[in-house]
Parts: structure tokens; C-alpha cells; sequence
């Protein structure tokens, strides 16, 4: 579960006051606004990157406003992917395992069932310089799933793809996170995403946050007419 309660950010000259909406558990929530409107900002507050200066951030019931990033149990998908040249694809979805110190043989086992999942066993040597969008997309999601996370939040994830792998990456989000139970904040731009995907819409507009309703029949036409 996700709840936000009457939080206030302030970044520079741009704030965002008393912003409250709620994710239930185990559900995806969608994002929009205009370019600009605090969209990002708004999300890495719930994940701890950014300090807030009022309100309430709950994650599956305990407040997390002054906890540390990796005290929140949240895994984040930014919308510049970040990888690592230098690393392979085995070591990004090993990354967080090894910081939490976890033992050689369950990184292993973790990072080949992600693997597996994701479809991407045959790329775990491979560096990112080499992988399709498509590929980096997987490895980065696989990476913010490593630990377990309960609530996932993503900046823009579908942006950069092209359309078959754009439809492909869509059905293993969605996979992944109905089967995980796995509580959900996905910015986006596009309505296609907040059909095929979501179970709750909320827009950020103005500095306010209000929930609108999903048109689930409006999907296949925007993903045919493009974005």
C-alpha cells in the first residue's frame, strides 16, 4: 500500500502542497500530468530521494517519511534507466543483493530466477552497451526487483520503446507485478499505458492531485495510432 498524506516538497522555486492520494495493496497506480508539473519530484519523495517538509509518506502501513531509501522496501525504476557500462547484466541484478550482503549462492539463485522471469538468461554476461531498449528496459526493471520489494515506482518506463517492444514490455510489467502482488506508482504520458495497466488514475495538475477514471476501451487505439 501506498498513502500519501498532505505532503508538501519544495525543490527551488517550485513546490508541491498538501498532495494526498492512496494505492491499495497489491495495485497499479498511474501517474499523469503536464511536462513540468512535479510529477518526477513527487515520485522520488516516496521513494527518499527527496526531502519533504510536511506530510506523511505510509508504506504497507508504517510511516517512512524520515527513513533512508533503502529502509523503505521500494524498488525504483528511474526514467534513465542508469546502468553501469562497466557492469554486466548478471552484476545489475546482482547489485543490491551484494550491498544487503547476501550470500554468493542466493545472489545467484535470485539472480537467475530473475532471469528467467524476465527472459533474459542468454544476456547475463553481456554489457549494456550491446542490449536493445527493450533488453536494457528488462534488466533495469529485473534490477529494481532483485531485493523483493513491496511497492514499485517507475518514472516514464515505456517512454523510449519502440512498438513491439513496447506491447512486449507492457504484458511482462504487468505479469510481474499482478503475480508479485507487488503495489504500484507508474508515471506516464500516455493513456494506452493507463488502460493496459492500470487500477487507478490519478493526475497532477496545478499542484493538486485528483483520481480520474481508467478508459479501459481506449488501449488498442492509442497504441495503434501511436503517441
Amino acid at each position: 500500500m501506498i498513502s500519501v498524506e498532505q505532503l508538501t516538497i519544495k525543490v527551488g522555486s517550485f513546490s508541491l502542497s498538501d498532495i494526498s492520494f492512496e494505492i491499495p495493496d497489491g495495485e497499479y497506480g498511474m501517474l499523469m500530468g503536464k511536462t513540468g508539473c512535479g510529477k518526477t519530484t513527487l515520485l522520488e519523495a516516496i521513494c527518499g530521494l527527496r526531502q519533504v517538509s510536511a506530510g506523511k509518506i505510509i508504506i504497507d502501513g508504517i510511516d517512512v517519511t524520515q527513513r533512508r531509501p533503502a529502509e523503505r522496501n521500494i524498488g525504483f525504476l528511474p526514467q534513465d534507466i542508469a546502468l553501469f557500462d562497466s557492469m554486466n547484466v548478471y552484476d545489475h541484478l546482482a547489485f543490491a543483493l551484494r550491498i544487503k550482503k547476501w550470500k554468493r549462492q542466493q545472489i545467484n539463485e535470485r539472480v537467475n530466477e530473475l532471469a528467467g522471469s524476465l527472459q533474459i538468461s542468454h544476456l547475463l554476461k553481456r554489457k549494456p552497451q550491446g542490449l536493445s531498449g527493450g533488453e536494457r528496459q528488462r534488466v533495469a526493471l529485473g534490477r529494481a526487483l532483485a531485493l523483493r520489494p513491496s511497492v514499485l515506482c517507475l518514472d516514464e518506463p515505456l517512454s523510449t520503446l519502440d512498438d513491439e517492444t513496447y506491447n512486449d514490455v507492457v504484458d511482462l510489467m504487468k505479469t510481474a507485478c499482478r503475480k508479485h502482488k507487488i503495489t504500484t506508482l507508474h508515471i506516464s504520458h500516455r493513456n494506452s499505458e493507463a488502460a493496459l495497466l492500470g487500477d487507478h488514475l490519478f493526475e497532477l495538475n496545478d499542484g493538486e492531485v485528483s483520481k480520474r477514471e481508467i478508459l479501459k476501451k481506449s488501449a488498442q487505439t492509442e497504441i495503434s495510432g501511436g503517441a
